[in-house]
């Protein structure tokens, strides 16, 4: 899905609810898609995610209407996983497949409502003591902690967020130009300022006070990709990588200086991750429905393996086992995991989520956290085993969604929330169990 139909799509869900179903449409096309003899082709990732509540009138819902009809029009996409890496891999019949959904009939949306200072709402029948704790819209995937804060993006604004009571502390100016979640480096809280044509730029903001403290021009060599997806990634050691064109950057956030790159062998960079050890650097690049994941050493810069998948792809997720990533079609989105890096022995992790939200997968507290609008899971960052999960009721039918869950060092998790139907939405508090620990 290319980036005009996604942020389409995003204002549809909005008003077009997606109903209960206890066999569904993307039940059914993953079912087909898992057939061997299926075979399609899966949409292109959008850049961006944003939130219906800043979108103002009804015109471009009209012409999300006919995205909607093409996408609901399709379904049972198979994914083809292929490896150049020098052993056999194992047979990949868990390679993610592509699927679709629908929605149901529009229903009316009401304005927000602020609660009352320090208090907290249960929400979602109390899965997991799910408390909502503001009543704030926020982009989603944008959710992220250090310290004794959240960070998120809200409409045009970078927010830092008091966890134990959900108030805004502060705020700047800012409006994420791709889909990538802000990254904590030290005291800085860096972000995606601009990323177009040949350059990018990051901005770098206090910790505690929001006050742009640094920024560092990327040149991105042969121009940035069209279906950039996680583009900005830190390792163990506090450098920052960037996908830049036909190369990777890495940049020093001392000197905000571009201190190494990586030439890609295929491709544009489209998403970034870096191996806990800072070994390894997992680079994806996608086209025409398409993505291959390309894993280099990083100390010599040479490309040690790569592997294919007749999908799109992106958001990487670096861990012990391996990479996470995302993919989907139409108006869905999930995960997968890839076993040391190697896509013919990916497996998908979860339900994910439909009617244009996103599902990414985020590494908090020792566990990679992966959630959506159907279930809620805490997995194993070395093999991709789900370490405990609970479905996520729906509100009289409609869909509630949790997004980007994150745990600070107070061991508290923390997540972005939303029901359309009591139109709320916010930063949650969580109580995940012991499994969920790390």
């Amino acid at each position: 899905m290319n980036t005009e139909e996604r942020q389409l799509a995003e204002i549809l869900h909005r008003v077009t609810p997606e109903p209960p179903r206890p066999v569904t449409v993307e039940d059914v096309a993953y079912r087909l898609a898992s057939e061997p003899q299926g075979s399609g082709r899966g949409r292109e990732p959008r850049p961006r995610r944003g939130s219906f509540w800043r979108n103002k009138g009804w015109t471009p819902v009209l012409a999300a209407l006919s995205v909607f009809a093409i996408a609901g029009a399709s379904a049972g996409i198979a994914t083809v996983a292929t490896s150049n890496h020098s052993h056999t891999p194992a047979p990949a019949d868990g390679t993610p497949p592509a699927t679709v959904t629908t929605s149901g009939s529009p229903s009316p949306t009401a304005p927000l409502q602020s609660p009352p200072s320090g208090e907290s709402l249960q929400v979602a029948g109390g899965m997991w003591d799910a408390r909502l704790m503001n009543r704030q819209s926020f982009s989603q995937g944008t959710l992220t902690g250090s310290g004794d804060s959240l960070y998120a993006v809200e409409d045009g604004a970078l927010a830092r967020i008091d966890p134990a009571s959900g108030a805004t502390l502060q705020t700047t100016p800012y409006s994420s130009p791709v889909f990538s979640r802000p990254v904590v480096v030290g005291n800085t809280v860096w972000v995606v300022w601009s990323y177009a044509g040949g350059e990018v730029v990051l901005h770098g903001y206090d910790a505690r006070t929001l006050a742009q403290v640094a920024s560092a021009p990327v040149p991105a060599v042969g121009g940035v990709s069209g279906t950039a997806q996680g583009v900005l990634a830190a390792g163990p050691g506090g450098q920052l990588y960037v996908a830049a064109g036909d190369t990777v950057a890495t940049v020093d956030p001392a000197t905000r200086q571009v201190t190494h790159r990586i030439n890609l062998t295929a491709g544009q960079a489209s998403s970034v991750a870096v191996s806990p050890d800072g070994s390894t650097l997992y680079v994806g690049t996608a086209s025409s429905g398409s993505f291959q994941l390309l894993l280099y050493n990083i100390p010599t810069g040479t490309q040690a393996f790569s592997s294919s998948m007749s999908t799109s792809g992106g958001n990487l997720l670096a861990t012990d086992g391996g990479v996470w990533g995302t993919t989907g079609i139409g108006m869905s989105e999930w995960v997968w995991f890839a076993p040391g890096g190697d896509l013919a022995r990916s497996v998908r992790v979860s339900q994910g989520a439909g009617s244009g939200f996103s599902s990414v997968p985020v590494y908090s507290g020792g566990v990679v956290w992966v959630g959506g609008s159907h279930e809620l899971i805490c997995a194993s960052p070395a093999t991709g085993q789900a370490l405990a999960r609970t479905p996520i009721p729906t509100d009289h039918g409609i869909v509630e969604y949790f997004d980007s869950p994150t745990v600070l060092s107070t061991g508290h998790a923390y997540a972005l929330y939303q029901d359309n139907r009591a139109h709320l939405t916010g930063v949650a508090g969580l109580t995940p169990p012991a499994a969920c620990a790390g």
